[in-house]
């Protein structure tokens, strides 16, 4: 199977040393820095723009990312109104960003985006409300008021692909198109997990909600980091113990199966019609295409 955007990560967050400070200041001398603006990384010629330290950033928000071999790896979130001028470079969405970097860049790049946002949304401290402080290279916040510790949090989400196979083999995948989506695209089937809840539990409960399915085996194919905000997708297959199903209206607007044959036709551009499939950095895109082609 291919890598999926934003898995692959070469980098060695270095866990075991973040907690020094006086080892972080001066791998910050040493390191490399990839500026984000507006949640935007920055790119010079389709690749992560990593740039050295530079002194305007000391009271910017940097975040220590890893280290390839002996180079250190750093974000740094610019907080300016307009797009400041680096260079040749320049700052482009994540979504598409990932479309042209390198494996490689996009799970670093993934990475850092993920841990930007979550000091974003926690700078204070929810168990008392005061301000809490960056440690570890920004891998924790501390509340210096209740003492209480915050880490960065990964939200499991469940993403599948029912199958159904008839009496005489052949199998058709039930794809759907929810109401946020844009116009066309059908896709898996997702949720959060719920807390108490196993991953195959989730599956079972989602599918039931969004199309009223009844689902026997399910087996799990991949995960995928996906950071919007900051998730983990895990891929599964589900088992239809028919093809009978009810959208919810809520979230589902429409759903349909697609044979094998269909799925490749409509990958390889075969049949133009309204009807789009899951883009390549998607998790979806892949269980489909590996179950299509078996």
């Amino acid at each position: 199977m291919n890598p999926l955007a934003f898995s692959g990560n070469p980098l060695d967050r270095a866990s075991y040393r973040r907690a020094d400070a006086d080892w972080l200041a001066a791998q910050r001398q040493a390191g490399l820095f990839l500026p984000f603006w507006q949640n935007r990384p920055y790119l010079v010629e389709n690749r992560a723009g990593f740039l050295p330290w530079q002194p305007q950033w000391q009271d910017r928000l940097c975040i220590f990312l890893g280290l390839d071999g002996d180079q250190p790896f750093f974000a740094v979130d610019l907080a300016e109104e307009s797009e400041p001028t680096l260079g040749q470079g320049a700052f482009m969405e994540m979504r598409p960003a990932a479309f042209v970097l390198s494996t490689r860049d996009t799970a670093v790049a993934g990475q850092a985006k993920a841990l930007l946002d979550w000091h974003k949304r926690h700078g204070f401290c929810p168990n008392c409300g005061h301000p809490t402080d960056f440690a570890d290279g920004g891998h924790r916040r501390v509340c210096p008021q209740c003492g209480a510790e915050h880490f960065p949090r990964t939200d499991p989400v469940v993403i599948m692909l029912p199958i159904h196979r008839d009496e005489d083999g052949s199998e058709a995948c039930l794809v759907g198109r929810n109401l946020r989506f844009p116009p066309g695209l059908y896709s898996a089937f997702a949720g959060f997990v719920e807390p108490g809840e196993s991953m195959e539990e989730a599956v079972r409960r989602e599918l039931r909600e969004e199309v009223n399915l009844a689902v026997g085996p399910i087996s799990y194919h991949a995960t995928q980091p996906w950071p919007f905000p900051s998730s983990l997708m895990l891929g599964c297959y589900a088992q239809a113990l028919s093809r009978d199903f009810r959208t919810d209206r809520h979230e589902i607007a429409a759903a349909s199966w697609l044979s094998k044959a269909e799925v490749r036709e409509r990958l390889d551009g075969a049949i133009q019609d309204d009807m789009k499939l899951p883009v390549a950095i998607a998790i979806a895109h892949h269980l489909i295409l590996d179950w299509a082609h078996d």
